[in-house]
């Protein structure tokens, strides 16, 4: 069986060019991303069809312009480039005012939606399988009734979507975004569940988005999105309003 590599033979005149322009490509569209190692110089070198004295021309050029950096003894790694959505203050002050948790459903709707309606027309035979592993990740988790891969797997679909739409914006920026969900800074899976009972209507919502992507109809993708986000965003809200009635009540009993 022939093995499949990630790089390309390259036969183009200005060779380190070409190398450089490649790797640039796989960043650009998410396909390297950020603290990503790089193959050594001989695994790319053999990939490319090239000599290692090219490929190390090449990664100077990629450490000069910030791509990537060189650490001797380890290797290649792609640099730090999205970076945080928000500062370090910011985050905090998102954290002590729950309210802005709304601004930021408000932002995934929007951008899921979209993504979902173009990954639904851009999918590729690998982005389907991507999100079939990805989707049975989700099912076994839930079947195990297991939170914390519950809530990985979430993530990982949700990604794995964006990147099936091939904008490499959405890619970039809604990576940074869900580097915030992953640090529970707006909420926790767990609340949701505390709404939904079992889970189930959070999977169902997943597995429509899934099976509206791989059967090729946008405008089911999209609406199956903004339906999840929404849901999430009434399960938020039913949760505070449940919260603030067991403060009240517990008040009146403490005067009995």
């Amino acid at each position: 069986m022939m093995q499949t590599t990630v790089f390309e033979h390259v036969d183009h005149t200005s060779i380190v060019d070409t190398i450089v322009t490649q790797i640039e490509t796989f960043i650009l569209n998410g396909v390297l991303r950020d603290g990503g190692r790089l193959p050594s110089e001989r695994d790319l070198a053999e990939q490319m069809g090239v000599s290692r004295p090219k490929v190390r021309e090449a990664l100077k050029q990629l450490e000069d312009s910030g791509l990537i950096n060189v650490r001797h003894g380890e290797g290649a790694f792609i640099a730090p480039l999205v970076g945080s959505a928000m500062s370090p203050a910011l985050i905090n002050l998102y954290s002590r005012h729950q309210e802005a948790f709304g601004s930021y459903l408000e932002f995934r709707a929007a951008q899921e939606s979209f993504a979902a309606g173009l990954a639904a027309t851009r999918a590729t035979k690998s982005d389907k399988e991507i999100l079939s592993r990805v989707m049975d990740q989700l099912e076994a988790a839930h079947s195990a009734n297991d939170m914390q891969a519950s809530q990985d797997a979430d993530i990982a679909f949700h990604s794995a979507v964006i990147d099936a739409s091939h904008n490499s914006l959405l890619v970039h920026t809604m990576s940074s975004i869900y580097a915030l969900t992953k640090q529970n800074l707006f909420y926790h899976r767990s609340f949701l569940r505390s709404i939904d009972g079992t889970g189930d209507q959070l999977h169902a919502q997943h597995r429509e988005i899934f099976e509206a992507i791989h059967s090729g109809i946008p405008e089911r993708a999209s609406k199956a999105a903004r339906d999840h986000i929404e849901f999430v965003q009434w399960s938020y809200l039913e949760e505070q309003s449940r919260a603030q009635r067991e403060q009240v009540s517990n008040r009146r009993l403490a005067l009995l």
